[in-house]
């Protein structure tokens, strides 16, 4: 548009309102100054200037508090909610979404009309209608979206006709950079622009919403919000890591590796066709690690704070510059003349890319933690006495690492997946440098259960899991067991008897010597034999080693 045509329609606009002329989109859709470079330098393609004309007769204005926004719609007002995918590498799309918040009790159905929901009740009771507005009665009584009608209702604002099939009833008109666009829409709508030619930095959308009113239109909603352009990729990176308690402080465990993974925030997948390397500088001397995949692990050695620093790079297929008064890039080529002989012809590169960074930086502490954790012995105890209904079970339990300061268990099904209440413990025994501790926990029946077991202190939570078999514990069967436990003790202290009258016999034969030292010799003999015996069928704590008291805390 002619910088002087431009000027002229910015002056009319200026005095539109004090003329009575007709408005300019730029009144009515904003109340910032007019900028007549907007238009030159931000053209969106498919979009207008906002210093066209504005059919305030069809589409009436309102301004803000104006008494008429009450009554723009039955059952109350309509709010519109306007979101983006900002922010947006240059050259990329942003997509712009606006959905309808209806009244209560009120949806939209399949046809377009607004109507009640069903069993819905508001502060006024159930509504006797079943439309708030019957769009499609309205269109049958009358010649509303009659292709061969004479009416100029089927417009626009700035009188471009409505695209056929047109079946929509709300009229959205989107501002932004001093240009509109216009689109007919159910109760939600989406717009997408290319930013190629858009500014950098922080830029302001606008919509007003408009709905059917007999032959006309009336406002129901206006909304804005602020989206970015900018032309550094944005870049952001998730950290995860085995037996962390809580990734989300950035605070990691020494000595295992940590998962970095990049995203890339591209929904308009702008960067597809790039070529993406990602430089890593985990800030612990390791130097500089390139790679072109998104995911890296690295693990630290040493406890402290470190600071990682993220370069991304990206080569973005793009339009060659300009010539420039240089010689162009040229790739010499042979080929054959009309004398059949070779000469050199150039050959344009027309292979051109626009390198762009992202930049991320995080500042992680390293600190120790529990590494690993395992179970290494699964043992019945028996208790004495009458047998209790739940059977108990010790689990001995090693880690590595930090020692811990709780355990925890769930006991479930054998899948592993529906599970009791879990069970937790200080740990309060002193463990020492060597994590070595029992567990000792209950089962209710006999049957297969799964047992996941948990260490944790103040950084690092490790898991392990166990099959558990607990076998019948039937009465009839234990006492029938006690039976013959009975039977066979009573058995063997009338073999012992036996053998010690016999062994009596035999040494009563001879006539010992009195005082003789193998009477001694014979009687140590025989207390030895039935110590030895008495130990092998009766046994019981008859260690005294001090070595045996170093057992692990049972807990």
């Amino acid at each position: 548009m002619p910088k002087s045509t431009t000027a002229w329609l910015h002056s009319n606009c200026m005095f539109s309102f004090t003329r009575k002329l007709p408005s300019c989109f730029h009144d009515v859709l904003s109340n910032e100054r007019p900028s007549g470079h907007m238009w030159e330098h931000n053209q969106l393609n498919g979009w207008s200037s906002d210093e066209n004309d504005w059919n305030e007769k069809l589409y009436p204005v309102w301004k803000r508090g104006d008494s008429r926004w009450k009554s723009s719609w039955k059952g109350g007002r309509v709010q519109a909610v306007l979101t983006s995918d900002s922010p947006a590498l240059v050259g990329s799309s942003i997509t712009f979404a606006v959905n309808l918040v209806f009244p209560r009790c009120q949806k939209e159905d399949a046809s377009g009309n607004i109507v009640y929901e069903k069993n819905c009740r508001n502060d006024t009771g159930p509504s006797p209608d079943l439309y708030v507005y019957n769009w499609t009665a309205w269109t049958e009584d009358s010649d509303w979206g009659n292709d061969t009608s004479e009416g100029h209702h089927n417009v626009f604002p700035d009188g471009k006709p409505f695209p056929h099939p047109w079946r929509k009833n709300f009229v959205y008109v989107f501002h932004t950079l001093g240009q509109y666009f216009q689109k007919l829409g159910q109760c939600s709508v989406t717009v997408s622009i290319n930013t190629a030619n858009v500014s950098l930095g922080p830029q302001v959308m606008e919509v007003t919403v408009y709905r059917r009113h007999r032959r006309a239109y009336v406002p129901i909603a206006k909304v804005k919000d602020v989206y970015v352009v900018t032309d550094q990729i944005p870049v952001f990176v998730t950290m995860s890591q085995k037996n962390n308690r809580n990734s989300s402080d950035e605070t990691f465990l020494r000595d295992l590796p940590i998962t970095f993974s990049v995203l890339i925030h591209d929904p308009s997948h702008f960067l597809n066709e790039s070529a993406i390397y990602y430089t890593w500088n985990f800030g612990d001397n390791t130097g500089l690690f390139v790679s072109n995949n998104h995911t890296l692990n690295h693990t630290y050695v040493l406890n402290g704070t470190f600071s990682l620093n993220l370069t991304v790079q990206a080569e973005v297929p793009g339009p060659c510059p300009l010539p420039s008064p240089r010689p162009p890039k040229t790739t010499p080529s042979l080929v054959p003349t009309g004398d059949n002989t070779l000469e050199l012809r150039e050959i344009p590169d027309e292979s051109c890319y626009i390198t762009r960074y992202g930049y991320f930086k995080a500042t992680i502490t390293i600190v120790e933690g529990i590494l690993e954790v395992n179970i290494i012995q699964v043992t019945d105890v028996l208790m004495p006495g009458p047998q209790p209904d739940n059977s108990l079970v010790d689990f001995v339990v090693t880690c590595q690492g930090s020692i811990p300061t709780e355990v925890c268990t769930v006991i479930s099904d054998p899948s592993c997946q529906i599970s009791q209440n879990p069970v937790c413990d200080p740990v309060a025994v002193e463990l020492g440098d060597a994590c070595l501790l029992t567990v000792r926990r209950a089962f209710s029946g006999s049957g297969t259960y799964c047992m996941n077991l948990t260490l944790g202190d103040d950084a690092s939570l490790a898991l392990t899991s166990t099959l558990v078999s607990i076998a019948s514990r039937d009465p009839a069967s234990l006492s029938r067991m006690a039976n013959g436990i009975l039977v066979f003790l009573g058995c063997l202290a009338i073999l012992v008897t036996v053998i010690a009258f016999l062994m009596y016999k035999k040494h009563k034969e001879y006539k010992p010597i009195e005082n003789s030292p193998g009477i001694e010799i014979r009687g140590k003999g025989l207390n030895v034999f039935l110590n030895h015996a008495k130990t092998l069928f009766f046994p019981g704590n008859q260690e005294k080693d001090p070595l045996l008291k170093n057992q692990p805390g049972i807990l």
